[in-house]
């Protein structure tokens, strides 16, 4: 069955970050002025506006804790609607301190999920050359 979801667009700003997820790794963007991680990427730090960016791998073992929440009960985009309820987080990377990814969690029942809670990135192959990143319980 094709996958039904929208499809992230690769753009300028963000190919390396999709590139890497293709190949199920975690690539974040990072100025080499202030030392300030840049997520989602863009064309000049968010912190100190410099353009001097680079990319740090950060490899296929990523873990974070879940910073906030909600559960949502209907779909707002097409394709959804058979994965409700859905649990959309806000996750703290482990390796990136001070770094929050938006993120879908699953295989999580809704009463289980809590702020603080370890999450573990997972990669969802949606295409035949690219994969989606998704969370999962690190318990």
């Amino acid at each position: 069955m094709d996958y039904q979801k929208p499809i992230p667009l690769k753009t300028q700003d963000n190919k390396p970050f999709w590139d890497a997820a293709d190949q199920h790794e975690m690539a974040l963007q990072k100025c080499n002025s202030c030392g300030h991680y840049a997520h989602p990427p863009g064309p000049s730090c968010a912190k100190c506006g410099s353009q001097d960016l680079t990319w740090e791998q950060l490899g296929s073992d990523v873990k974070a804790s879940v910073y906030s929440y909600i559960i949502s009960y209907r779909p707002f985009l097409p394709g959804f609607q058979d994965d409700l309820p859905l649990i959309i987080a806000q996750a703290e990377l482990e390796k990136a301190p001070g770094v929050k990814m938006m993120c879908n969690i699953l295989d999580c029942k809704t009463e289980d999920v809590y702020v603080g809670m370890p999450v573990k990135m997972i990669w969802q192959d949606i295409a035949k050359d690219r994969a989606l990143p998704q969370w999962v319980p690190a318990m």
